[in-house]
C-alpha cells in the first residue's frame, strides 16, 4: 500500500492573504504576518498601551487587514480593543480549537500557525457583542 502525503494542498485557497495572528500571553503576546510582507515576520510585543499602539503600527507596515488571537484568559481585550480601534478586522479564536493539532510547542510557532489557519479562512471567531452591549453586560 502506498503512503499518501500530507501537506502543501494545493487545493486549498488562501482567503485571507493580508491575515495576522496574536498568541496573547499575560506579559507577552506573539505575533505572526506573513512571511513576504515582513523580514521578521514573528514578533513579540508588551501588554502595555504604548506596546499596543506599536504592534498595531508594525500590523498596518505589513499590510494586515485582519487578525485572528487566541487567549486563554481576559489579557485579549485590551489587544482586540486597540487593534479595533485602529480599524482591523479582529476575531477572537477559542484556544480549544486551535490546540489540539500537533508539533507547535512554543508561542513563536502558535503564533505562526493561528496566522496561516485564519488565512485559509480556517478559524471562526468567538461571539463579541458590539461595544454598547458589551458595557450593559459589564
Amino acid at each position: 500500500m502506498t503512503k499518501i502525503a500530507t501537506g502543501g494542498h494545493p487545493d486549498l485557497k488562501m482567503v485571507n492573504p493580508a491575515a495576522a495572528a496574536i498568541d496573547i500571553g499575560s506579559t507577552i503576546h506573539m505575533a505572526a504576518v506573513h512571511p513576504d510582507a515582513c523580514y521578521t515576520p514573528v514578533r513579540f510585543f508588551g501588554t502595555f498601551t504604548q506596546d499596543l499602539h506599536d504592534l498595531a503600527d508594525w500590523f498596518e507596515a505589513c499590510g494586515v487587514m485582519s487578525v485572528a488571537m487566541e487567549s486563554t484568559d481576559v489579557y485579549w481585550i485590551p489587544a482586540f480593543e486597540a487593534l479595533e480601534a485602529r480599524g482591523f478586522d479582529v476575531i477572537l479564536v477559542n484556544a480549544r480549537y486551535a490546540k489540539n493539532v500537533p508539533g507547535r510547542k512554543t508561542d513563536v510557532g502558535d503564533a505562526g500557525w493561528l496566522r496561516e489557519l485564519h488565512s485559509y479562512g480556517l478559524l471562526r471567531g468567538s461571539f463579541r457583542p458590539e461595544a454598547e452591549i458589551a458595557t450593559l453586560r459589564a
